[in-house]
């Protein structure tokens, strides 16, 4: 199998032998939500530095960048529909009101979030 990655504006091409994984990693997640501000407070509350984007005549959203370059970002449900059941997951170091240890937090839409506070 071949995979074709891009890197640095260059087309990369990994050769894959039956069994081995090919280099991936996430660089995008986008929740869909119906309470747009109240997940952009949700998930600020565990660190997340949202910007308020709008594309050309898109809806406004939300995005925040982590430091190893996932996107997350927050669009209007609209026509897309809302994110229906997921279970995301953060490690964030401290949280306000939570002891070190595995939480599991609701977003304002109902998902479960995974939260591993280290002290």
């Amino acid at each position: 199998m071949t995979a074709t990655l891009p890197r640095n504006g260059h087309q990369v091409v990994v050769r894959k032998r039956p069994g081995a994984a090919v280099p991936m990693r996430a660089n995008l997640l986008v929740i869909y939500s119906s309470r747009i501000e109240d997940c952009r407070d949700f998930y600020g509350s565990l660190g997340l530095d949202f910007r308020a984007e709008q594309h050309g005549n898109g809806p406004r959203h939300y995005a925040a960048v982590l430091p190893d370059g996932l996107v997350v970002e927050i669009y209007p449900a609209a026509a897309a529909g809302a994110t229906g059941a997921l279970r995301l997951g953060f490690a964030v170091e401290g949280l306000p009101g939570h002891a070190a240890g595995r939480h599991v937090l609701r977003d304002p839409d109902g998902r479960a979030v995974e939260v591993h506070v280290h002290s």
